[in-house]
Formats: structure tokens, C-alpha cells, sequence
């Protein structure tokens, strides 16, 4: 559940040409171990083909990781769209004392977040499928590089369903490419409906690097406002 990862984060980015939010891989579930920087630490971490990413820390998360603040150091943070691990994780590290849920469809997926963060002592990390998730957790933080490859329309039903599950104090950073429609997701985000989100959101691009936006959202009551 993540965007893709070419030139300009466009590319599917997974071996044996599995879609990444896929449930159940059709490819080699083959492990193998990666030397990575996660939380200002370089660690070797376990991925697998069938996921995103797998060979390294995309470029777009990348973004995101330089981007974001501090997460909170308690509360329940989210990474939507975990992938192999390295927002969970960084969440994690950063933030002993908080619990972070690892959300993933893909389960091999959820499998490696879980195998990486016993491998690094991150014990606060719950690697679950959204449906897993119980209703009434509300988020401190989300942060997430979303599968914009999964379509507009799912990709908006996704986003519907889970920012406003972030608390009112809280915020949510999103990384899109800009190729991929991180513009046009910007507007339909902070628009009301029926012509946008109807999510009473305040959205900031508070970053542009690299071919990638990173937006981030917080509660805005009634006030609706887009930032260019």
C-alpha cells in the first residue's frame, strides 16, 4: 500500500509482478536481508518480493521521513500502508511509549513489519488488516505514503475512512508523487462534497522535493481551505 517508486515515484517497485496491495502474493515469498537507515540508525531489516519497495527505502518515504516532525511519544500512531516496515518502524523507535498500528492488506507484508520490529526491539508495533483495527482507536498522528496505484476512487474511499479516525488535536502526512495526482488530491482532500472529500480538513503542502509532495492534514471544523 504505497505509491510507486520510479524516477518520479512511478513504477509498481515489487518482484515477480505482484501488484503490492495485493492480499496473498503469487511470487517466491524469498526473503532476504537489506541494510537500511531507519530512526538515524542503520539497521538490517528482512524484506521479500510481493511487497513494496523491497530493496530499499523508497524515495517518496524518504521524503516523508525528512519531512514529518517528531511523532508523539504516546497515543495510538498509524502508518497506512506499511509495507515492509520503515514508517512503522521509525514510529516505533522514535516513540517507545506510543503503540503504532502497521496497516497493511498485503499479509506477507504484515509478516515482515512483524519479523523487523522484533529484529529491532520495537515491541509497540501491532501489525494488523484495516478490518483488524477496533473502531474506536483514534490516532495521534497518521502518516502514510498511500497506494495511489489502487485507483482515485479507492484511493479517496480509503482516505474517507481513515483520517477522520485521527483525533481533533491530531494530524495526518500524507506523501504523494506529484506525476501521480498529489495536486489534484490536494484540492479533492480540502474540497466539501460532492465535488471533493467533504472532510471539514484544513490540508498544507508543507513539502516539495524530489517529484513529491508531502501534505499534511489536520481537523478544521467547518473551515475548508486549500494552501498552493
Amino acid at each position: 500500500m504505497h505509491s510507486g517508486d520510479g524516477p518520479d515515484g512511478d513504477g509498481e517497485d515489487t518482484a515477480g509482478g505482484d501488484h503490492y496491495f495485493t492480499a496473498r502474493p503469487a511470487s517466491a515469498d524469498e526473503r532476504r536481508s537489506v541494510r537500511v537507515r531507519i530512526a538515524d540508525r542503520d539497521v538490517t531489516v528482512e524484506t521479500a518480493g510481493g511487497v513494496f519497495s523491497p530493496d530499499h527505502v523508497d524515495l517518496g518515504t524518504q521524503v516523508l521521513l525528512r519531512t514529518v516532525p517528531a511523532p508523539p511519544a504516546t497515543g495510538d500512531l498509524l502508518d497506512l500502508g506499511c509495507g515492509w516496515g520503515p514508517v512503522a518502524l521509525t514510529l516505533a523507535l522514535s516513540s517507545p511509549q506510543a503503540r503504532v498500528w502497521a496497516v497493511d492488506v498485503n499479509e506477507r507484508a504484515l509478516d515482515l513489519v512483524r519479523r523487523n520490529a522484533e529484529r529491532l526491539g520495537a515491541a509497540n508495533v501491532v501489525a494488523a488488516r484495516p478490518e483488524d483495527v477496533p473502531p474506536d482507536v483514534r490516532f495521534a498522528t497518521l502518516w502514510s505514503n498511500p497506494p495511489v496505484r489502487i485507483g482515485k476512487a479507492a484511493l479517496h474511499d480509503l482516505l474517507a475512512a481513515w483520517l477522520p479516525r485521527v483525533a481533533p488535536d491530531g494530524d495526518a502526512w500524507l506523501v504523494v508523487g506529484r506525476n501521480l495526482g498529489a495536486d489534484p488530491l490536494h484540492r479533492w482532500l480540502a474540497t466539501d462534497a460532492p465535488a471533493g472529500a467533504g472532510l471539514g480538513v484544513t490540508v498544507d503542502r508543507v513539502a516539495s522535493a524530489k517529484g513529491f509532495r508531502v501534505l499534511r492534514v489536520t481537523s478544521a471544523g467547518d473551515v475548508v481551505r486549500v494552501t498552493s
